[in-house]
């Protein structure tokens, strides 16, 4: 930014447009979640993709991961505005795209190019807030956030099963282009934020390596997963081989880069660290949870694709209570330790209870554990970012906030495919069984488990029902006894976090780039005089 150029006033009415386009880009990605997880057992059954499933949510992961680093060092450099718009953009195309596909590898393909949107839309709009908004007072704006999770939370899974019920899967994908376009004009005409020039080159081979690595232990995972290839596998480990030496490399790169999009010292900072190991760990068990819930909620309850959708809504309510509370007491208190801790309690009871899922839990017991489950996760995810963000230099807001999410996706990766191995391997021994017993022929068997979808188990008879819901609660049940240990670890990590006072001065004015409080208010008031003036004198 030059020294002529004027600098940006953040007065309270200039901060609430800015936070109303990050609340637009914001409901256009978590909704796109909660539509598509409810409609997800419907779209692999329609194109014959069900042994392959977690290819669509791997590939959305995958994106979203490689390219969370890049648009927060990138908005750093650069300047955040114009990115956000092409995150937009890019999100609201690729869902044309899966509307339009007709193949199941298509679709994976499309969902892909959403999650390089769905990764801008994420990191750019928190590191924006903590652009504009001192840590001392962030948690009050954190309250409207959570409250557009929760929005979507309760409109997507609605959304969702109406579209699978009584039009099709595609409206899922359609109904991101009208709010893609609003988002997208909301954004252009309320986003005021200084644009900036690169001073040293951007650090391109480290971009590539965290690429390479990234995508190296996604296959990983996903390979070791997957039956097809399993953890035994001489493929599944040169994926691992070359996870190390992509890491090693990205290592060494970014110790000499001028400018590396990973900054080492980051990692000498223990805040950091610390709050960075809580978000992956909770990563690891927080994506496998929700991943497989839905599911087996559609598929035990009988219930069709909004029902089970609305039974994810007390989880989404524990978030958004707790994450609402915790902000206004931070904002209160200036206090934030206290709150990861009773998080992760919270969060591993509402493991432990899911241990006990079985065909015959009744719905409401299941809420209940759902709304524990929640109200711990909505303790530490915002919680964890603000202390990220309050413990680095100003200049290195986006980088830290997007390292922060890159770790806690990557746990999440690593959750989603090691527990979703487990669960699928289970499930579909038991459901060939099933077929199998029900007179089907070995291939009949193993060909009805792949394309099995909610619609498909309605017209079954009831015993071969029943015993199909059965396996898929002894298929999810144990997962949860493997996750408990993970939350164990949060909890001593949370124990250990540093207790240091939050920030009065937002990111923008602690760089220079923006004047803000009562100065700004002021100078913004002069302004308008002046303005007056000169438009009574020319008349």
């Amino acid at each position: 930014m030059t020294e002529t150029e004027p600098k940006l006033l953040l007065t309270k009415r200039r901060i609430w447009i800015i936070f109303s386009a990050l609340i637009a880009g914001m409901l256009l990605a978590s909704l796109d979640q909660t539509i598509v997880s409810t409609a997800m057992p419907t779209i692999v059954g329609d194109l014959g993709g069900v042994e392959h499933q977690a290819w669509i949510t791997t590939a959305y992961l995958l994106a979203t991961t490689i390219v969370m680093p890049i648009y927060g060092k990138f908005g750093d450099v650069l300047g955040r505005r114009k990115l956000f718009l092409i995150a937009i953009a890019l999100f609201t195309l690729a869902s044309v795209g899966c509307a339009l596909s007709t193949d199941f590898w298509t679709f994976v393909t499309f969902r892909a190019a959403q999650g390089l949107g769905g990764g801008g839309l994420m990191i750019l709009s928190q590191a924006i807030i903590a652009d504009i908004v001192p840590a001392n007072e962030r948690g009050k704006y954190l309250g409207p956030l959570g409250g557009i999770f929760g929005l979507a939370a309760v409109g997507g899974p609605l959304l969702g099963g109406f579209f699978v019920d009584h039009m099709s899967w595609h409206w899922a994908f359609y109904i991101n282009i009208p709010i893609g376009i609003a988002a997208f004009a909301i954004t252009y005409f309320a986003l005021t934020l200084p644009s900036k020039k690169a001073t040293k080159p951007l650090d391109i081979p480290g971009v590539l390596l965290l690429a390479a690595a990234t995508t190296s232990l996604i296959f990983f995972t996903d390979f070791g997963g997957d039956t097809a290839h399993g953890w035994s596998a001489p493929e599944t480990w040169m994926w691992a081989a070359g996870l190390v030496v992509a890491a090693t490399l990205f290592v060494l790169v970014e110790s000499r880069a001028a400018d590396p999009i990973i900054p080492l010292s980051l990692f000498r900072n223990p805040i950091f660290i610390n709050a960075t190991s809580i978000g992956l760990v909770l990563g690891v068990s927080m994506f496998a949870a929700l991943g497989f819930l839905p599911t087996f909620l559609q598929m035990s309850t009988g219930t069709s694709a909004a029902v089970s959708g609305m039974a994810m809504l007390p989880m989404m309510l524990g978030l958004m209570l707790t994450s609402i509370t915790s902000g206004a007491l931070i904002t209160r208190t200036g206090k934030y330790k206290i709150f990861p801790i009773l998080g992760t309690l919270i969060t591993g009871g509402g493991m432990l209870a899911m241990t006990t899922l079985s065909a015959d839990t009744p719905v409401w017991l299941l809420c209940v554990f759902l709304f524990v489950f929640g109200a711990g996760l909505g303790l530490i995810m915002q919680v964890v970012v603000l202390v990220v963000q309050n413990s680095v230099d100003p200049a290195m807001l986006g980088t830290a906030t997007s390292t922060n999410n890159y770790f806690r996706e990557v746990g999440g990766a690593l959750g989603t495919a090691v527990f979703g191995t487990i669960f699928s391997t289970r499930l579909t021994e038991n459901l060939t069984e099933i077929f199998a017993g029900a007179g089907a022929s070995t291939d009949q068997a193993q060909q009805s488990a792949m394309t099995l979808s909610p619609t498909m188990l309605e017209q079954l008879p009831e015993p071969v029902r029943d015993a199909i819901v059965s396996a898929y609660a002894d298929a999810l049940a144990p997962v949860f006894w493997y996750l408990v240990p993970f939350m164990a670890v949060a909890f001593l990590l949370a124990l250990l976090l540093k207790q240091i006072p939050l920030s009065a001065v937002a990111g923008l004015v602690a760089r220079g780039e923006a004047i803000g409080g009562e100065e700004a208010e002021a100078l913004e008031a002069q302004q308008r005089a002046a303005a007056k003036t000169s438009a009574g004198n020319s008349h």
